[in-house]
C-alpha cells in the first residue's frame, strides 16, 4: 500500500471512529424520528440454524419490556462466503462458543430452536431480509441494527441496550444490562509457584492486521504475568494476505466494532495506517527476529498501537524503526530481520497449527494444549483454564 494510500486511510479511520461524528449521527437519527412522529425500531436478523441466532431471539421479549422500542424480526439465510469463510468450522465452532457463553451470562443454552414466532424460512422471506440486511451494511445473523448502527449477538447487545437508555428509551431506568461483558478476575492464587506444577504455556495466534489482536495484547500479557504463564506469540499472515477476501461491509463493522470495544477498555484506537501487504510482511520479519531475542511482545504491542493508534506507517523505514526502537531493537537488528525470509515458513507453520485447533482465524489462544478460544471477548475464557492448570 502506498504512503498516500496510507495516509487517506487515516483520514478515513479517523472520520469513522470519531466519537464527534459518532454523537452528532445519533442524534440527527433521533431528531429525524422524533419530527416525522415514527415509533424507535430496531431490526433484528435472525438466521434458523445460528446458535447465536438462537440465543439473541431469547433476549427479544425482555427487550420488549424493558424498552420503548419497536422491534422487526427478519429472517436471513447464511452469510456469503466472502463474509464467513469455514462455514463447518464456524458451525462447530459456534455451537461450542455460544453454550459457554450462555453458561457465563446465565441463560439457557441453545438447542431448542427458539426464534422469533412471526418469522418464515420460505425462500421469499429469506432474501427479503438479505437484501435489507446487505442495505443497511451487515453479512451476519444474531444482528441488531438501530438508527445507523450494527450491534451483532448478545456480546454487544449491552451497546444498544446502554444507547436505548440514554436516549430516553428504558422507562424503567437499571444501572447496566444484565449481559455485561465479563471482567477479568486475576485472582490471586494460594500456590500458584507449586514447583509439583509445570508452568502453563499460552499459544496466541496473533496478525498484525487484526484490530482485536490489538485489544487482546495488553490484557494476554497481562494474564500471562498474573498466572505465571509462559506466552507463545504464534504469528499467522493476515487473511486477506492468504487468499480470505474481506468485504467492505465486514470490515467498516469490524473498524466501528472495535472503536467501541477499544473505548471500553480504556485502549487508543482510530488513527488507523493499515499494514495490508508490505507493512506487514516487514513487521512478521521484524517480529521473528524479536521473539528470538525475548522481545517479541514488545514488538507485537508497539506494531499494533503504532498501525491502530499512532498512525505509524510500518511500510517506511522511519515508521518500522521507531516501532522497533521502543521494543528494544536497533537498526541493525532491523537491517538484518528484514533480510531473513524464513518468517514466511514460520508463519505457514502457525497458520497449520491453528487449522488444527479448529480455527482460522485471530486472536485464538489456548493453555498447554486445551481446547482453542477465539476472539479478544473470550480472554476469560482462557482465564478460566490458566485457574484450573494451576488449582
Amino acid at each position: 500500500m502506498s504512503a498516500v494510500r496510507i495516509q487517506i486511510g487515516r483520514h478515513v479511520a479517523r472520520f469513522l471512529t470519531s466519537e464527534t461524528r459518532l454523537e452528532a449521527r445519533r442524534h440527527l437519527k433521533s431528531l429525524g424520528r422524533r419530527l416525522v412522529g415514527k415509533a424507535p425500531t430496531a431490526h433484528y436478523f435472525h438466521q434458523f440454524d445460528d446458535p447465536y441466532s438462537e440465543l439473541a431471539a431469547s433476549q427479544l421479549d425482555r427487550l420488549r419490556d424493558e424498552y420503548s422500542i419497536h422491534i422487526e424480526c427478519h429472517a436471513v439465510p447464511h452469510p456469503d462466503p466472502a463474509a464467513a469463510p469455514q462455514p463447518e468450522a464456524l458451525r462447530d465452532w459456534s455451537r461450542r462458543d455460544v453454550a459457554l457463553l450462555a453458561t457465563r451470562m446465565g441463560l439457557a443454552r441453545p438447542g431448542n430452536g427458539v426464534a422469533p414466532s412471526d418469522l418464515r424460512s420460505d425462500a421469499t422471506s429469506l432474501e427479503h431480509g438479505r437484501a435489507l440486511r446487505e442495505r443497511l451494511g451487515h453479512y451476519l445473523g444474531a444482528t441488531f441494527f438501530f438508527e445507523g448502527e450494527w450491534y451483532w449477538g448478545i456480546d454487544r447487545l449491552h451497546y444498544l441496550e446502554s444507547r436505548l437508555a440514554k436516549a430516553g428509551l428504558a422507562p424503567q431506568a437499571r444501572s447496566q444490562s444484565p449481559l455485561t461483558p465479563p471482567e477479568l478476575r486475576l485472582a490471586p492464587l494460594e500456590h500458584p509457584s507449586d514447583a509439583k506444577q509445570s508452568p502453563p504455556t499460552v499459544e496466541f495466534f496473533c496478525s498484525l492486521r487484526s484490530p482485536y489482536t490489538w485489544l487482546a495484547v495488553p490484557r494476554i500479557r497481562r494474564l500471562a504475568r498474573h498466572y505465571g504463564a509462559t506466552l507463545q506469540l504464534k504469528f499467522v499472515l493476515p487473511m486477506v494476505m492468504r487468499g480470505l477476501p474481506i468485504p467492505l461491509a465486514k470490515r467498516f463493522y469490524i473498524l466501528a466494532d472495535a472503536k467501541r470495544e477499544a473505548t471500553r477498555l480504556a485502549l487508543p484506537f482510530g488513527d488507523v495506517a493499515d499494514p495490508v501487504g508490505r507493512p506487514a510482511e516487514r513487521g512478521l520479519a521484524v517480529l521473528n527476529h524479536a521473539i528470538q531475542r525475548g522481545v517479541g511482545e514488545e514488538f507485537l504491542e508497539s506494531f499494533l498501537r503504532g498501525v491502530f493508534a499512532e498512525g505509524i506507517d510500518a511500510g517506511s523505514t522511519r515508521g518500522l524503526g521507531r516501532i522497533a526502537q521502543r521494543a528494544g531493537l536497533d537498526r541493525s537488528i532491523v537491517r538484518n530481520a528484514l533480510s531473513d525470509e524464513s518468517w514466511r515458513t514460520v508463519a505457514e507453520h502457525h497458520r497449520n497449527e491453528l487449522l488444527s485447533t479448529g480455527l482460522w482465524g485471530v486472536p485464538s489462544f489456548r493453555v498447554s494444549g486445551l481446547p482453542a478460544y477465539w476472539g479478544q471477548d473470550r480472554l476469560w475464557c482462557l482465564e478460566d483454564d490458566l485457574i484450573r492448570h494451576l488449582t
